[in-house]
């Protein structure tokens, strides 16, 4: 299904929309921005007392709504939606909020920015920093933006940042014990604590130019302040949002729905982005690299790498398809000279791609699915491809098996691209 490329809608004209709706349908795109709009959504819906369904999807596509509204977030798809182009849909979905007459949740607005890409203050998110900001929820301080307390989980675990103690929790307590900073962090200690991340991102084996400008939204990070959110950093609970999109929608569902997420919930959406990460990282550790024109291209075996908590049942599609994405997006920030990376698993017979600029991969990579037999999906910046392996249609969410090989697809998105 080609993306539409209708502009987004009015905040106040989709308020009025599901003011009226008897039901709405909440549709999202896996990734924390996206998420996040609709946990947004979703808590403005229960305050105003309309029923409300929400999912993710890699490929969402609006449901039958003759019950209601249906509203896709993440993608310009159906009557209504909040396609996350050109701003965060987290952004957008705070002004929605608020048309309906109720005060959104600000931080985690802010989180679904941080998981665009963007920094909170800009890209429409100005008043939700100002509502966050205006109740002391937030403040900036020196430091990096992780989701815990303790820093080596922090760093080992961490989407937002590559280092040479990534995916290896020993590895990132060693570094910092050689920092030697106190057990009470203080602003000073935050700065070095910075300093060695911005370093170590640099100087890593294989880092290129740009990823010292992608370290940039790691550092100096929104503390949340006092119980204003599960987690330490509004940096921290994006990557937690980000990870939950693929790995575990359900809990990030009601993770970014939830007023007060109780112990067991953040237990959980915590347990499941340290998996996520520590796989992704592990996965990129042993990966084979290639460099074409336009593209790099990263053969991993995720499954082989699978430990680090994962559960030990998960097959090596359903596997790949929750960290595969990631690893292309780390690859593509802080490994890619090129400005597109890809990321093969040829055991789960997928491959995910990102761009570093929006240049049609979702269309590209449902084209080309449609050539080889397999399945297709994606937005602008980012897309995926399953083949000899799994589609999203099944109702396990672990897909159906599909024709072609994913050798073939790599080939044909080359080209394509």
């Amino acid at each position: 299904m080609t993306e539409a490329t209708t502009a987004t809608p009015a905040p106040d004209a989709l308020a009025d929309v599901l003011a009226d709706a008897p039901f709405a349908r909440l549709v999202a795109t896996d990734d924390g921005d996206a998420l996040a709009a609709a946990g947004l959504l979703a808590g403005a819906l229960r305050a105003v007392g309309t029923p409300f369904q929400v999912r993710v999807a890699a490929d969402p596509v609006p449901d039958d709504a003759d019950d209601g509204v249906a509203v896709t977030v993440g993608a310009a798809r159906g009557a209504h939606a909040i396609p996350g182009a050109g701003r965060p849909a987290s952004a957008d979905a705070f002004a929605v909020s608020r048309a309906l007459g109720i005060e959104p949740d600000p931080v985690v607005a802010l989180a679904g920015v941080v998981a665009a890409g963007s920094v909170p203050g800009t890209d429409g998110s100005g008043d939700a920093l100002d509502a966050a900001e205006a109740s002391e929820l937030v403040r900036r301080r020196p430091g990096v933006a992780i989701p815990t307390a303790d820093l080596a989980d922090g760093l080992a675990a961490s989407t937002l940042v590559r280092t040479p103690y990534s995916g290896d929790t020993e590895g990132a307590r060693a570094a910092l014990a050689e920092l030697g900073l106190p057990a009470e962090l203080d602003d000073d200690a935050r700065r070095r604590l910075a300093s060695l991340v911005a370093v170590d991102v640099a100087d890593a084996d294989g880092a290129i130019a740009r990823a010292a400008s992608a370290v940039e939204r790691a550092l100096r990070p929104y503390e949340a302040v006092g119980d204003a959110a599960p987690f330490e950093t509004v940096g921290g609970y994006a990557d937690v949002l980000d990870a939950l999109a693929r790995e575990a929608p359900g809990t990030g569902v009601a993770l970014a729905l939830a007023a007060d997420p109780g112990d067991d919930l953040a237990t959980a959406a915590l347990d499941a982005w340290r998996s996520h990460g520590l796989a992704a990282h592990r996965a990129l550790d042993a990966a084979t690299t290639g460099r074409y024109d336009g593209c790099v291209v990263v053969r991993v075996d995720v499954a082989a790498g699978v430990g680090a908590g994962r559960a030990e049942d998960g097959d090596a599609a359903g596997d790949a398809a929750a960290v595969l994405p990631t690893v292309a997006r780390l690859a593509r920030d802080f490994r890619s000279p090129e400005p597109v990376a890809v990321a093969v698993d040829e055991t789960a017979g997928r491959l995910a791609a990102a761009a570093t600029e929006p240049v049609g991969l979702g269309d590209a990579c449902r084209s080309v699915a449609a050539e080889v037999g397999g399945d297709g999906w994606g937005t602008a910046d980012r897309g995926g491809i399953a083949v000899g392996a799994v589609d999203e249609a099944s109702e396990n969410g672990r897909g159906n098996e599909t024709d072609g090989d994913v050798t073939g697809a790599l080939a044909a998105l080359r080209e394509a691209l």
